[in-house]
């Protein structure tokens, strides 16, 4: 599993001033540096699920997402990597493809559009082989590596996470990544789960189901900085992943990352830290998806 440089992962302390001391110290976590299409988190929750699959012969991996997903594009970057046919569901009908769905097929993955109603169903293994039944010897990741393979990898993030940090930020889609790191972490950490779209608090019970029982603790999730919802932005946004960059030379995403570290800042205005807390920041990549406000972007 070679085809991502883990090394290339740094933790880089921001700004001072842009959290004026507020706290000890807020760091982030760059994994958007390991890779330019599997990049952050989707690699991590990638990689023990495609091991998996080539360890049994598994001949055609099948997953999920939305026309903009950084894990369908991640997946089909990787399957044609190691050799292995990508078939991917797509939530809604388009005339005109994505980018990102344009560069999933570039990769070899073979698109399967299905309406936003039936794909509420994306949870029921028997809907997913009846759509996939053509194809032979199938391996299938729950959209954004939602299985015990995925959390699994999540959880590897360990490595980057020193004791010394009271909080662990991270943006939370389906929670896979939170569940992994909490149920590897230190549970005297607390982590800050930040949920970029609105209601976003209903993953809650499905997070802690999947936490070890002794380590379901000092976890929270934030859903009230979604910007309207999933996928959504406004100005306000855009130029604080501007002036974002502006500090400290960091990209971040549109869906997932600038919420988050929006969040951190009104949480840092409203002083909910102590002076003494250490704060890492995990960036979980994903910046493919800013393609749709590049012109609005200053980096």
């Amino acid at each position: 599993m070679d085809i991502i440089d883990e090394r290339r992962a740094v933790i880089q302390p921001l700004n001072k001033f842009w959290y004026n001391n507020k706290v000890a110290a807020l760091d982030m976590l760059r994994l958007d540096l390991i890779h330019p299409v599997v990049s952050g988190n989707k690699w991590f929750k990638l990689r023990l699920n495609v091991a998996y699959a080539m360890d049994h012969g598994f001949k055609t991996i099948v997953t999920s997402g939305g026309g903009y997903s950084n894990h369908l594009i991640a997946t089909a970057f990787t399957a044609k990597k190691f050799g292995i046919r990508a078939v991917g569901i797509v939530r809604g009908k388009y005339n005109v493809l994505t980018p990102t769905l344009e560069a999933c097929r570039a990769e070899g993955m073979e698109l399967i559009f299905v309406t936003k109603e039936d794909y509420n169903n994306k949870h029921e293994p028997k809907w997913i082989k009846n759509i996939v039944a053509h194809f032979d010897e199938i391996f299938m990741i729950p959209e954004g590596g939602a299985n015990e393979w995925g959390r699994a990898g999540a959880g590897l993030l360990d490595r980057f996470i020193k004791d010394d940090y009271s909080h662990i930020a991270v943006a939370v889609g389906s929670g896979t990544t939170l569940i992994g790191i909490r149920n590897k972490i230190n549970d005297q950490q607390q982590i800050l789960g930040f949920a970029p779209m609105k209601k976003g608090a209903y993953l809650k019970a499905y997070i802690s189901d999947h936490i070890i029982p002794v380590k379901n603790k000092n976890w929270q999730l934030f859903d009230e900085w979604h910007f309207g919802g999933f996928g959504k932005w406004n100005n306000n946004l855009l130029n604080f992943m501007n002036d974002f960059y502006r500090e400290h030379k960091i990209p971040l995403d549109v869906v997932y990352t600038s919420k988050m570290m929006y969040g951190m800042s009104e949480m840092l205005a409203n002083n909910s830290f102590s002076s003494c807390d250490r704060i890492l920041c995990i960036h979980s990549g994903g910046l493919q998806g800013n393609v749709s406000v590049k012109d609005e972007l200053c980096f």
